[in-house]
């Protein structure tokens, strides 16, 4: 099969790229700035990029990754504006190019925030109204309807798959940081926060299912979550990677009431909901449809995160 990865120098997008190519595939990997891959195309800027027809001549599927990230203190003077450039506008210029080529399927990696950012009485599912309450969440959401349209004409197969927090080995981000506090033994009061439930997904897993999406005819039309199958608080979370990663964690008991009073006054309320709230997500719709299951545990994918060397952990010192 011959397939156009966007995204393919990031931390999925690699990991998605070595998986295909094993797998027998075709890969073109578009990529902002060279990254050593094999079939590697620069695009340094995919918002401005129009001329796809050489790129996409041939193609079977289009596994969209690249996108804007979610920024936390985002310093762009419209964050929806900024977002919706990458996020939205050239996911829907890259998917009219590839119904225009002829390409047969469009993967899309969206993210589970489209849902919304808490779950309360139940976890997020496939099937619930969408309530995106982020910049970056509405982009995606605006992508995806965007992409429902050109589906609908009837010249694009589309899938849609929502990510939770993905883990693995080189993960950026806030699980890169959570990985070098551990190293550091810095003391985090996160030692009580034991009756929240997050869900993640494992590298591994979330490229098994992208995988799995490419000819699945049952994918077609659909908008997937997905996880580990497992939710876990964030007290083990800490714990159970420190295991894996065979350090010594230094958490300390400190009320989830004093935290958030802490964090609301430093105005930081979206930290206080990625460490204290839930977040979970139903992947029955995921296993039904497709008869797909998470092929590694939580455990099993933290076991693939090499342990932090010691100049890793003078680096971050």
């Amino acid at each position: 099969m011959n397939i156009l990865l966007t995204g393919a120098g990031g931390f999925i997008g690699r990991r998605l790229a070595a998986r295909l190519a094993d797998d027998g595939h075709d890969v073109t990997c578009l990529v902002r700035r060279a990254a050593s891959l094999q079939g590697e195309v620069i695009v340094e800027d995919i918002a401005a990029f129009h001329d796809w027809h050489s790129i996409l001549n041939g193609t079977d599927v289009v596994i969209h990754l690249a996108g804007r990230a979610h920024i936390l203190d985002d310093r762009a003077h419209d964050p929806l504006e900024a977002f919706r450039e990458i996020n939205t506008r050239a996911t829907v210029t890259l998917a009219q190019a590839a119904a225009a080529a002829g390409v047969r399927r469009f993967i899309f990696i969206s993210s589970i925030g489209v849902n919304g950012n808490v779950t309360r009485e139940k976890p997020f599912s496939a099937h619930d109204v969408p309530n995106p309450q982020s910049p970056y969440a509405v982009s995606k959401y605006e992508a995806e309807l965007a992409l429902k349209d050109i589906a609908a004409a009837g010249k694009l197969e589309t899938v849609v798959i929502r990510p939770p927090l993905v883990h693995g080995p080189g993960a950026p981000g806030n699980f890169e940081k959570m990985i070098r506090w551990l190293a550091r033994g810095v003391p985090l009061p996160l030692g009580a926060i034991t009756d929240n439930r997050r869900s993640l997904v494992g590298l591994d897993n979330l490229a098994d299912l992208i995988v799995t999406c490419l000819d699945h005819p049952k994918a077609v039309g659909q908008t997937f979550l997905v996880s580990d199958g497992e939710d876990i608080s964030t007290t083990e979370l800490l714990r159970r990677l420190s295991r894996s990663l065979h350090l010594a964690p230094r958490l300390l008991p400190v009320p989830a009431w004093i935290l958030r009073l802490a964090v609301r006054s430093l105005r930081k309320e979206e930290i206080a909901q990625r460490l204290l709230d839930n977040l979970q997500v139903d992947i029955s719709h995921t296993r039904d449809t497709l008869g797909w299951v998470p092929p590694l545990s939580v455990d099993e994918g933290f076991a693939k995160i090499p342990s932090p060397a010691t100049n890793i952990a003078k680096a971050a010192r």
